[in-house]
């Protein structure tokens, strides 16, 4: 079974930066392209950023381009997402999946907990 945990949300102000880690089992995190992914209270979960096995390519959604940075540390089975110049839009529960190009993998679907981001104005 696919174990994520997402942890490093807190609450910070405009322009600040957190950095959130999502650890996984060895298999899932050495057999998938990984991503993050946020949700608001109403609306779905949104992709935010996906990096391949190799950690040489990433992708990122137009809203966070340039300001968040994606990558994995692959002897350590974990992913980083790297948030600087938060805004409040960025507002939202943060989790982590195995990814198919921007979405996630449509195997998946053990989401964990996630951890929350609140960037108040």
């Amino acid at each position: 079974q696919v174990r994520l945990v997402e942890s490093g949300g807190g609450l910070v102000q405009a322009g600040g930066s957190l950095r959130l880690p999502c650890t996984a089992s060895a298999r899932t995190f050495g057999s998938f392209p990984m991503g993050w992914f946020r949700q608001t209270p109403g609306k779905e979960r949104e992709f935010v950023a996906a990096i391949d096995l190799s950690g040489r390519n990433t992708a990122y959604s137009d809203s966070v381009k340039g300001r968040f940075t994606i990558s994995r540390d692959s002897p350590r089975n974990t992913l980083y997402l790297q948030m600087n110049t938060l805004r409040p839009e960025d507002t939202g529960v943060y989790y982590c999946a195995p990814t198919s190009g921007r979405a996630a993998h449509p195997g998946f679907s053990s989401w964990g907990q996630g951890t929350q981001v609140t960037v108040s104005s």
